[in-house]
């Protein structure tokens, strides 16, 4: 299965909010510029964050965007789940009405393995996790050159 760019931005999104949470909406001219993503874009991507209840929209001369939970409450899964609907590499994982050979067949059983596989990893890993891990990995890391 290959994540759209809906999927890859948008947990960004998520995850540069979560990085800021507790401290008030956040622009969306930050988020595009720490982000390297349009504005544009950014707007499209949280039509259907705050669609699924995670985002939450702020007018104003302080507006902006904000997280509607607490990091340690949205999972990856939640985000991509969100963007890109079910994780399913094919159909007949679930719309089993979709192929005549669903009930018979033990290739499909692999692609629900896949499908769960997918969920678990993206369920285990909280927008709290994440933006912990984005934070090391921009800090200035020691350098113990002599």
């Amino acid at each position: 299965m290959k994540m759209s760019t809906k999927g890859r931005y948008g947990l960004r999104v998520m995850m540069e909010l979560a990085g800021h949470y507790g401290c008030g909406p956040m622009p969306v001219d930050t988020i595009a510029r720490n982000q390297g993503i349009s504005g544009k874009y950014i707007h499209i991507l949280v039509m259907g964050l705050r669609s699924a209840g995670l985002v939450r929209t702020v007018r104003g001369p302080n507006g902006g965007y904000e997280l509607t939970r607490a990091p340690h409450a949205i999972t990856a899964l939640d985000v991509v789940t969100a963007l890109e609907g079910k994780s399913a590499p094919v159909e007949c994982v679930v719309d089993t009405a979709s192929c005549p050979r669903t009930n018979g067949c033990a290739a499909r059983d692999v692609w629900c393995d896949v499908a769960a596989a997918i969920d678990d990893v993206l369920a285990a890993l909280t927008l709290e996790e994440l933006a912990s891990r984005q934070r090391y990995r921009t800090e200035e890391q020691p350098s113990y050159c002599i």
